[in-house]
C-alpha cells in the first residue's frame, strides 16, 4: 500500500502477475491505478515474458509487481532472469518491486534482486519477519532499495501511521540474531510437511514439481475436471477438506491447487486418511 500509493497516480498502469498475491491487484484499485494482468504459465517455467510485454506498448506502466520465489507456483528466479528484468525496468522507465517474503524458506539458493548491479536505479524489494521468523500478525518488514524510494515511500508511511509498539520492535531485532539453524530447524519442519502434502497431491492424483520452495504446494489437477473450483468443492463435500482452489490467484491457475505447509502434520495426515477413506483419485474421476 505505502509503495502503491507512493509511486502510482489515478490512471497510471501497474503490471501484476497471473497467477499472483490477489493484494496487488486490490491495492492498485483502491489507489486509483489500471491494472494490466502479465501471464505467468507453466510452460514458460512460471517466468514473465518481457518482450510480449514490450511488444504490447509498456508507455503508461509506472510499477511492475514480481514475486520469487512465486507465491502460489513456488518457482525460484536466476539471477540471470533477474538481470533481464532489472534491463526491463531501465528501459520502459519502470519501477520493479519484488516481493520476497519467501526467500528463506525451503530455498537454500537465497537470492535478491537488489544484488543485481544496477538494480537500485529502478528496484525495490520487500521481505517479511511472517514467514521467515513466524511473526504473521506483528506486521514487521523491510523495504530495501535506494534511498531516494525509500523516502517517497517513508513519506507515506508517517502519514498513515507514527511508530510500531516498542516491544514488538525488540523482539524482532532478537529475531534477526538468529544463526543459521533457526532456519534449518525451521525447514526441517516445513519439508515434514511438504512431504505430506506432497502425498496429499499424489492420493489426489495431482502432478506438481518438486522443486518447489516456499510455505505452499502448487499442483495440476487431474485432466478430468474443468476446473479447480469444481475440483476443490468436490473434495470439501465428501471429505471436509478444504484445499486451495488456484483460480482465486487469477485465470491462469484454474487448473491448479494449493496445499499450504502452515497446517500441521498431524492436518495433514488426517487429511490424507479422509481422503483415502472416503474416495480415492480414482473414485474422484468416476464421480466427477
Amino acid at each position: 500500500m505505502h509503495i502503491s500509493m507512493a509511486f502510482v497516480n489515478d490512471g497510471d498502469e501497474v503490471l501484476i502477475p497471473n497467477p499472483g498475491y490477489p493484494a496487488y491487484e486490490s491495492v492498485t484499485r483502491m489507489i486509483g491505478g489500471k491494472v494490466r494482468f502479465y501471464d505467468l504459465v507453466e510452460e514458460k517455467g512460471w517466468l514473465p515474458d518481457l518482450e510480449a510485454m514490450e511488444a504490447e506498448g509498456l508507455e503508461k506502466v509506472k510499477l511492475m509487481w514480481v514475486n520469487y520465489p512465486h507465491m502460489p507456483s513456488g518457482t525460484k528466479a536466476s539471477i540471470e532472469f533477474f538481470r533481464k528484468l532489472v534491463e526491463f525496468g531501465k528501459k520502459n522507465h519502470i519501477l520493479i518491486c519484488n516481493d520476497n517474503p519467501y526467500s528463506f524458506i525451503l530455498n537454500e539458493d537465497t537470492l535478491s534482486l537488489l544484488s543485481v548491479e544496477g538494480s537500485s536505479e529502478v528496484c525495490l524489494e520487500l521481505n517479511s519477519l511472517s514467514k521467515s521468523h513466524n511473526m504473521a500478525g506483528w506486521r514487521i518488514g523491510m523495504v530495501a532499495g535506494n534511498s531516494v524510494y525509500i523516502k517517497s515511500v517513508l513519506k507515506m508511511k508517517s502519514n498513515m501511521d507514527s511508530g510500531m509498539f516498542r516491544p514488538l520492535q525488540e523482539a524482532a531485532v532478537e529475531a534477526l540474531k538468529s544463526g543459521r539453524e533457526w532456519y534449518e530447524k525451521l525447514n526441517e519442519t516445513y519439508r515434514r510437511r511438504r512431504e505430506l502434502a506432497e502425498q496429499l497431491m499424489e492420493v489426489l492424483d495431482c502432478s506438481f514439481d518438486s522443486r518447489q520452495s516456499g510455505l505452499f504446494l502448487w499442483g495440476r489437477i487431474p485432466e478430468s475436471y474443468d476446473h479447480s473450483e469444481e475440483f476443490t468443492d468436490q473434495i470439501l463435500d465428501s471429505t471436509h477438506v478444504f484445499i486451495t482452489p488456484g483460480f482465486i490467484f487469477g485465470s491462469n491457475g484454474s487448473r491448479f491447487i494449493r496445499i499450504s505447509l502452515c497446517s500441521d502434520e498431524a492436518t495433514l495426515k488426517e487429511s490424507i486418511r479422509r481422503v483415502e477413506e472416503r474416495f480415492t483419485a480414482k473414485n474422484l474421476h468416476q464421480t466427477a
